[in-house]
């Protein structure tokens, strides 16, 4: 027999909120509704993770950096395209953010996907990489739903420059409504935009490149591959001075 557990009146109330914005349901669910754990939430839908390269690229190195920004920080949860369960017991209410991060999230083994009821609380940021097929959704419908989740950020990013300008746009949600944060393009061109929630900088770079920087040191957080450039380079470097170094321990050499 499987066991019914009752959920915390704050996890219900999200799942209302959330649902109100889907679908228009009013706030009138049951607030003794308990979490039928027979109902199967599936781990993929099965839509593609980026319709073309313009999307694949922003989405995983965005996610990555981010993964590695707070890899220290076990209560931080980066993912990217992971399905988002927020109305208990409908496992066909659902959406996938390219980009989420959750701060306070429970450590465990990896997740299928995100359910709101059962892990206590919604995203905390989220962003979207526009294409011509889904950036009005983006813009309206996901909105919605973002703010009845109680998605602190929402950003929007537009790598064709043919959805929306400029192409980066973030929100803040401030007492259920969404206001409009600060993204300014510098003397270069460049379009900077602070994440007050993140403390991090993104910036749109030449060929409308989606980069993340720290803005206390104004370092760019490195992808893989140009950690592993930067790398390679300082081995070529030391191993100049020192033919025999191969890496490892820089005092070794």
């Amino acid at each position: 027999m499987v066991t019914q557990v009752r959920q915390p009146r704050i996890a219900v109330h999200l799942t209302r909120l959330a649902a109100n914005a889907a679908d228009g349901v009013g706030a009138d669910a049951d607030a003794d509704e308990v979490d039928d754990l027979t109902i199967h939430y599936p781990g993929e839908d099965g839509e593609p993770i980026a319709e073309s390269e313009w999307q694949y690229i922003p989405l995983t190195e965005t996610v990555a950096v981010l993964r590695h920004w707070f890899r220290n920080r076990p209560e931080v949860y980066v993912i990217g395209a992971m399905l988002v369960y927020y109305r208990m017991n409908h496992n066909d209410i659902r959406v996938a953010p390219d980009v989420f991060v959750v701060f306070g999230a429970s450590s465990g083994p990896p997740r299928d996907s995100w359910l709101v009821w059962r892990e206590g609380k919604a995203p905390d940021f989220v962003m979207e990489i526009a294409s011509v097929g889904t950036w009005q959704r983006d813009a309206l419908e996901k909105r919605d739903i973002y703010a009845g989740m109680g998605v602190s950020e929402y950003w929007r990013f537009d790598p064709t420059g043919e959805c929306f300008a400029p192409e980066l746009a973030g929100e803040q949600l401030v007492d259920g409504i969404y206001h409009t944060l600060p993204v300014n393009a510098d003397a270069d061109g460049v379009l900077r935009g602070f994440s007050p929630l993140l403390g991090l900088e993104f910036r749109v770079e030449s060929e409308r490149r989606l980069r993340v920087y720290n803005p206390a040191t104004g370092e760019r957080l490195r992808t893989l591959t140009e950690s592993e450039d930067a790398l390679a380079a300082e081995i070529a470097a030391r191993q100049a001075i020192a033919p025999g170094y191969r890496g490892g321990n820089p005092d070794a050499a």
